[in-house]
């Protein structure tokens, strides 16, 4: 999109001088403090934040931490339960038509959706007592206005920071894959805290008790990659239509956030209904409906890339194969 002009630089000839009549560039010493101060506090404020997400990263683990230095093999079932949803990232990701992400973007969003997903913990158990209190509908309120919105907005966050400024982000599809990575962090550091506080909580011996929450959190871990992967999937197409970004990103957010909710607020209901309905195993009616609802969502997820596939490959035959540069040995191979 074109700069909007003045009408004063609009009527003027190129060689005018309107430095602060209609136009401005760093001239003078105070231009290049100004110019300063702004990098500084821009620099400095996304450094405060990563500061603080590291601190109350650093809070969160420490029980973990504990747990597998007494229990080593607690370590073995952190790594378990993100298994599927790390299965399922590297789908999205060997789905990607274009190119190869860099590790180093996918190794940087994660890192930041593991410290990003700090700020969602403070918010929903802060928030959360507040809305739970209500008769009735508190927890849904909770779930659709604080837990799906929160969530999904700290793991795009964790995209749209570092990876997405990068010019190695350079298709639309390429959100998603960020957007699938964000989702695998949040999920990991979610399952440490919450297979750790099951095991500090229990009586049993910590091996037996961690197998039971190992399993319901590697059946919830997917469920986040693909939330972020559909939220990411519209932050890459906002980046592509500057025009309308905003809009789009709030499109993909209002999808990934209502998903995430509806999973939150049925999951407790459903599989019940479904156990005494159908009289099978809570345990067996809890997967099946888990599994269900991720192959639902993940369906829709999976016709954006295969549209987006689809429409490369017809792109790529009308204009022909593009002409080949040689790579150094730090950029991504085409697939």
């Amino acid at each position: 999109m074109d700069r909007r002009r003045d009408p004063v630089e609009e009527a003027s000839e190129e060689s005018a001088d309107l430095y602060e009549v209609s136009s401005w560039e760093p001239r003078s010493a105070l231009d290049r403090l100004a110019v300063a101060v702004y990098g500084g506090v821009s620099y400095g404020l996304q450094g405060i934040v990563l500061f603080v997400a590291l601190a109350i990263t650093l809070v969160l683990l420490v029980q973990p931490a504990v747990l597998v230095i007494d229990e080593p093999a607690l370590a073995l079932f952190f790594a378990l339960s993100v298994v599927p949803a790390a299965l399922l990232a590297a789908f999205i990701w060997y789905s990607d038509i274009t190119t190869n992400e860099p590790l180093g973007l996918l190794v940087a969003t994660f890192v930041l959706a593991v410290l990003f997903a700090t700020f969602a913990a403070v918010v929903n158990s802060t928030v959360g007592p507040l809305l739970q209190g209500i008769p009735l509908i508190g927890m849904v309120l909770f779930f659709y206005l604080i837990v799906g919105p929160v969530e999904e907005a700290v793991k795009l966050l964790a995209v749209r920071v570092f990876a997405y400024r990068s010019d190695s982000f350079d298709a639309v599809i390429d959100g998603a894959v960020y957007g699938a990575v964000a989702g695998l962090g949040f999920a990991a550091i979610e399952n440490a805290i919450y297979i750790s506080g099951e095991v500090a909580q229990t009586d049993v011996g910590a091996l037996t008790a961690a197998t039971g929450i190992t399993t319901v959190r590697a059946l919830v871990g997917p469920g986040h990659v693909i939330y972020s992967a559909i939220a990411g999937f519209y932050l890459g197409l906002a980046k592509f239509n500057p025009e309308n970004a905003g809009p789009i990103v709030a499109k993909g957010l209002l999808i990934a956030a209502f998903v995430h909710a509806t999973y939150n607020t049925t999951v407790g209901i459903v599989p019940d209904l479904l156990a005494g309905l159908y009289a099978i195993p809570y345990g067996l009616a809890f997967v099946s409906y888990v599994i269900a609802f991720d192959l639902v969502v993940g369906y829709y997820l999976y016709r954006k890339i295969v549209r987006y596939r689809r429409a490369y490959r017809t792109a790529r035959d009308d204009t022909g194969p593009e002409p080949k540069s040689e790579l150094t040995e730090f950029d991504p191979p085409s697939r």
